[in-house]
C-alpha cells in the first residue's frame, strides 16, 4: 500500500528543469496536512508520507499518479548511488570524530587524547570557524556510491545490494542510478 508513486512531473517549460516527484508509504489522511492533501490529491495519488524528486534527462513516459516498479528501473547487475541519515553516534571527541592522533602517554605528557592548540594568540583572537573540533557526530545525510544491485524479488518487494547502506535497520532510503563521469555525467 502506497508504494512508488508519481506525485509531480516538472518540465522545463514549466519549472526550469525536468525532474519526476515521487511519493512512498501511504499513510492515512489525517495524518497529512490540508495542503499536503491537495498537492497529492491533483496528482491522483493516494497519502503519502515522503515526497522525493529525481532529476532526469527526460520526463517522457511518467504521468501523475503512475505507480513506479522497481524492476522497471533497474535490474541485477546495476550500479546504484544510495543516500540516507546515518547512525547518530552522540557527542565524540577529536580521535573518534576527525581521526586525530593522541598524545604520549607517558614521560610525563598532560596531554593524552585532548586536542592541543586551536589557534593563534591575540591576533586573530578568536578561533576560526569550521575547526575540527569534539562534538556531535553522525546523523547527518550521507551517500553511499557505486553499490552494485545483487538481486531483486518481485514477489517479496526487496531489493538486495552489496554493501553497506547508510542508517540503521528500517531507515529510508534514497535509491538511484549510480552517477559516472563519461556514462551518464557528460565529461566536460
Amino acid at each position: 500500500e502506497g508504494g512508488n508513486v508519481v506525485t509531480q512531473v516538472k518540465t522545463a517549460a514549466t519549472d526550469g528543469y525536468d525532474a519526476v516527484q515521487v511519493g512512498y508509504h501511504g499513510v492515512r489522511e489525517e495524518k497529512l496536512t490540508r495542503p499536503e492533501l491537495g498537492h497529492l490529491g491533483k496528482a491522483g495519488a493516494p497519502p503519502l508520507r515522503h515526497l522525493q524528486e529525481f532529476r532526469l534527462q527526460s520526463v517522457d513516459g511518467y504521468d501523475p499518479g503512475q505507480p513506479l516498479d522497481f524492476a522497471d528501473m533497474f535490474k541485477e547487475g546495476d550500479l546504484v548511488d544510495i543516500s540516507g541519515k546515518s547512525i547518530g553516534k552522540g557527542f565524540q571527541g577529536g580521535i573518534k570524530r576527525h581521526n586525530f592522533k593522541r598524545g604520549l602517554m607517558t614521560h610525563g605528557s598532560k596531554s593524552h587524547r585532548a586536542l592541543g592548540s586551536i589557534g593563534a594568540g591575540t591576533t586573530p583572537g578568536r578561533v576560526y570557524k569550521g575547526k575540527k573540533m569534539p562534538g556531535r557526530m553522525g546523523g547527518t545525510k550521507t551517500k553511499i556510491r557505486k553499490l552494485k544491485i545483487v538481486k531483486i524479488d518481485n514477489d517479496l518487494k526487496v531489493v538486495m545490494i552489496k554493501g553497506a547502506v547508510p542508517g540503521k535497520p528500517g531507515n529510508l532510503l534514497r535509491i538511484a542510478p549510480a552517477k559516472i563521469v563519461g556514462k551518464n555525467i557528460p565529461k566536460n
